[in-house]
């Protein structure tokens, strides 16, 4: 995913009333193609993606989200993402998310649970369809390095650069300083991660949390 810094068209940031709950879905894709938990049904959502076809509110690399001020988001949203980076640059995203999020705030990251995909590979199945999306099947070779259909159209960024596991995912999030990380398994072939700036007041709170994001 090459860095073409980052442009927001009409400064969108500057609409928002400052008491409007705002996600920023980072990577989002198509319009309607993203599908965000109802939990954020009734917040502002800033929809960003690196690819102009898909008319983000603010179109910038995930490395470089400087259109963005810091302290703005009260949550940030990025599922299938940040594996189209290479491992080097995924630092810098990290660093981003974290800025621009409140100090109350949360990140969601969504990513392919490797850990998981590696039985197809032992098995030697990586051709056969795990499933079906709605883009068309899925095999295990798209889930390791991009959903092949797309890259064969000449959509490049689809490509995956990186991976995790749950241990390297946790590492991450760990050197970006979020105080307080749960990682869960979704059914999907996925890992989800919410890290938080600041510790949850209590296990109550972050249970309730993870139930909205249906975690």
């Amino acid at each position: 995913m090459a860095s073409s810094g980052a442009t927001a068209t009409d400064s969108p940031t500057r609409e928002m009333p400052s008491h409007t709950r705002i996600l920023v879905n980072a990577g989002c894709g198509a319009k309607g193609g993203s599908v965000v938990p109802a939990m954020f049904e009734h917040w502002r959502q800033l929809r960003v993606d690196v690819d102009p076809e898909v008319d983000p509110d603010v179109l910038a690399d995930i490395t470089d989200l400087s259109a963005i001020p810091s302290g703005f988001a009260d949550a940030v949203w990025t599922a299938h993402c940040v594996e189209h980076l290479y491992i080097h640059q995924v630092p810098q995203a990290l660093a981003e998310f974290r800025r621009i999020l409140k100090d109350d705030g949360f990140l969601c990251l969504i990513v392919p649970d490797l850990q998981t995909i590696a039985k197809y590979i032992v098995d030697d199945k990586l051709d056969e369809v795990i499933y079906e999306s709605p883009a068309g099947p899925v095999t295990g070779h798209d889930v390791l390095f991009g959903f092949g259909p797309a890259v064969a159209l000449g959509y490049v960024t689809m490509s995956h650069r990186c991976g995790f596991a749950p241990s390297s995912l946790l590492r991450r999030l760990q050197e970006a300083e979020f105080p307080e990380i749960v990682l869960r398994r979704r059914p999907s072939l996925e890992l989800a991660a919410v890290a938080r700036k600041i510790p949850s007041a209590s296990p109550a709170e972050r249970e309730r949390l993870l139930a909205d994001l249906a975690l």
